[in-house]
């Protein structure tokens, strides 16, 4: 009987959470966005030099004081430029995500009530991934030829690590970390705790403000890589705990554990089998677990400090 009582209230739970998702979904739908996608990158391409004043005045912040008319003439004719130009205008012939990307900000909007509709720019950046999205109060700029695939021999000489998420499909994914890395407040301690919460924070803030997107492309992994995190979850946590690491201060843990990476660092056989950043991973499923098992507010997640959540969050790992 007590059994059959605890599956009911289990499962009355599950079900009442569902339809409460369903109901702020149903909400976030009918939120109002404005997503335009300015081709900047096109415009830029199909100018002629006699035209580029009148692209200045209307991209003034895409023009530096320190480079003259000539110098954008020459980029403009430049044999390399034309051909990464080029091939963006190839694959990106149709802007295809502004359907994700506008439910991104219908999210953002529902759970930041002053947020406003930003202009969207499309740009090229030399392939610059580590500035793949660059987010401002009122501009964002996306560089799509890091989004080329991850094969494109534009890519050959970037780290496989890094070249696998050089792709459109994790475009949504990089924009709302963008947001977050603005939103959230760096760690204000150098525990590898405090580092595990806040990519957790992070995570779980895609959880909301995107969560049509899958969890793989989240935190960057594939589909393999995100089921050998779970297969391997209570392992991880049983290192983290036995080495006596979540309030180590040793910044190699950064590297080992939470930046990207090739794979995670412990030092054991295992190593490259496993995928890099699974600090960020273990951080994620204890955030997950702290807001199941407390009645918090997105913004009461956010403000709360990484010892807090840990101590209440009753993080279990899983076990496969």
């Amino acid at each position: 009987m007590k059994t059959r009582f605890i599956i009911f209230v289990v499962t009355f739970l599950m079900f009442s959470s569902c339809r409460k998702e369903k109901e702020i979904e149903a909400d976030i739908s009918t939120i109002e966005t404005a997503v335009r996608v300015e081709r900047f990158d096109l415009k830029f391409n199909n100018s002629s030099i006699a035209e580029l004043d009148g692209l200045k005045q209307e991209y003034p912040f895409m023009f530096s004081s320190q480079f003259t008319n000539e110098d954008y003439a020459a980029r403009l004719t430049d044999s390399l430029q034309i051909e990464l130009r080029g091939e963006v205008k190839r694959i990106f012939s149709e802007f295809t995500e502004t359907d994700d990307i506008e439910m991104l900000y219908k999210h953002l909007k529902f759970y930041f009530k002053t947020f406003r509709d930003p202009r969207l720019i499309a740009v090229t950046s030399d392939v610059d991934y580590r500035n793949k999205i660059i987010v401002t109060d009122t501009i964002v700029l996306i560089a799509l030829d890091n989004y080329l695939g991850e094969d494109h021999e534009f890519y050959s000489g970037i780290p496989n690590y890094i070249r696998k998420n050089l792709r459109r499909e994790m475009m949504v994914s990089d924009l709302a970390q963008a947001y977050g890395d603005k939103i959230l407040s760096r760690p204000d301690s150098r525990t590898f705790l405090n580092h595990l919460i806040y990519q957790g924070k992070l995570l779980y803030l895609k959880d909301l403000i995107i969560p049509f997107v899958d969890d793989d492309l989240k935190i960057g992994y594939s589909p393999d890589q995100l089921e050998w995190a779970k297969a391997n979850e209570s392992n991880i946590w049983s290192y983290f705990v036995e080495k006596e690491l979540l309030y180590d201060t040793d910044p190699k843990l950064i590297s080992r554990f939470i930046n990207p990476a090739p794979f995670s660092k412990f030092n054991l056989e295992l190593d490259r089998e496993s995928p890099g950043m699974l600090g960020r991973y273990i951080g994620w499923q204890i955030v997950r677990s702290y807001m199941a098992n407390n009645e918090k507010s997105l913004q009461e997640l956010l403000s709360t400090d990484a010892e807090e959540i840990f101590n209440n969050a009753r993080f279990k790992p899983r076990k496969e």
